[in-house]
């Protein structure tokens, strides 16, 4: 084996332990606090021997209480972050983020117009979800032309649905009741994992799951994306057919984390830069990365705003706090390459 080659096997190993690692250390701060030992040791007591093995107190923290959000910022921190590569690729735009069609806007759109109509979480979590996806199928609609769809149309057709729903969602606010609904509403939307249960997770996570496994999947595809169209056509690629799947695989993840945690912005921005500062511009490098940083960020970000002060900060305040200034300093150091 060449040297290359351990240093590539070494690298995957630490992309995968690295969010491992951070679960198992955030699984024990709180209020209650247990060390990474007796994190280890408990639940590898529940697996093998049952949940009577361990104090209820310490299986209800563990398991009905903290692992479902450690689940969740899993799953939403690699999410946004392989959506972000995603977008990035296939309109070839660094700027390019999650909400590039709109579908952030739509899918909190939708959930505050069920806050305020004082529906359960379930229905706020699939109304979020439907809305979402009709943003998308708007921004294909208005987007598409005589000749076909242009990158350009599809990227100025997002940002206008985007600013629809976002006039929507300001009109929600100036209509619902001041006392118990617009804080609720305001609340969701600055984001949290706060509400999450195995019950949220059962209808969120599929959509996640699948689309991070149809972007891994097409990783090395993504490269090809950024070529011009006929020299992609000359290495037997659909450019347009690759497009729609990545697109959609990109929003059903966004829309779904949007769906259970309002919006968390940065992560589909920062991440996949940080990424291609650290590994190159070879998207079967970014994705895998992007995977593993995402979720390993967002995991530390949510361990900090329920952690930090006695009332939980919400999550984009600390993503935005943390994610603007990294950013400021990324661009200072490339200058703009690789980004």
């Amino acid at each position: 084996m060449g040297v290359s080659e351990r240093s590539h096997g070494f690298r995957n190993l630490i992309l995968i332990l690295l969010p491992l690692l951070i679960m198992v250390v955030c699984m024990g701060i709180g209020r209650i606090y247990m060390s990474p030992v007796e994190i280890v040791s408990d639940l590898y007591r529940i697996l093998t021997a049952g949940p009577d093995s361990v104090e209820p107190q310490v299986y209800s923290v563990l398991i009905n209480v903290r692992l479902p959000r450690i689940i969740l910022a899993v799953l939403c921190g690699a999410g946004l972050a392989v959506s972000g590569a995603a977008f990035q690729s296939i309109f070839s735009n660094a700027l390019a983020t999650p909400d590039t069609l709109g579908v952030a806007a739509g899918a909190s759109f939708g959930a505050a117009l069920a806050l305020m109509l004082k529906a359960g979480l379930i229905v706020v979590q699939l109304t979020a979800l439907t809305v979402g996806f009709v943003a998308v199928v708007l921004t294909y609609l208005i987007s598409r032309q005589r000749q076909g769809v242009s990158t350009v149309m599809v990227v100025l057709s997002g940002m206008v649905i985007a600013s629809l729903f976002e006039a929507g969602i300001s009109i929600i606010k100036f209509v619902a009741d001041t006392e118990s609904q617009l804080p609720a509403i305001t609340y969701w939307l600055m984001g949290s994992l706060s509400n999450t249960n195995y019950r949220s997770l059962a209808l969120g996570a599929p959509f996640i799951m699948i689309g991070i496994g149809v972007i891994f999947a097409l990783r090395w595809k993504l490269n090809v994306l950024m070529l011009s169209e006929e020299e992609a056509k000359t290495m037997g690629v659909n450019v347009k057919l690759m497009r729609v799947i990545v697109a959609l695989a990109a929003t059903m993840i966004t829309a779904s984390c949007v769906s259970m945690c309002g919006q968390v912005g940065w992560v589909g921005l920062l991440i996949p830069h940080i990424c291609r500062m650290l590994f190159g511009s070879n998207n079967r490098q970014v994705v895998p990365a992007s995977i593993s940083l995402g979720a390993s960020f967002l995991l530390i970000m949510d361990t900090v705003a329920r952690s930090a002060t006695a009332a939980e900060i919400p999550i984009s305040i600390l993503t935005a706090m943390i994610g603007a200034p990294f950013f400021i300093l990324l661009l200072k150091k490339t200058g703009g390459a690789n980004l």
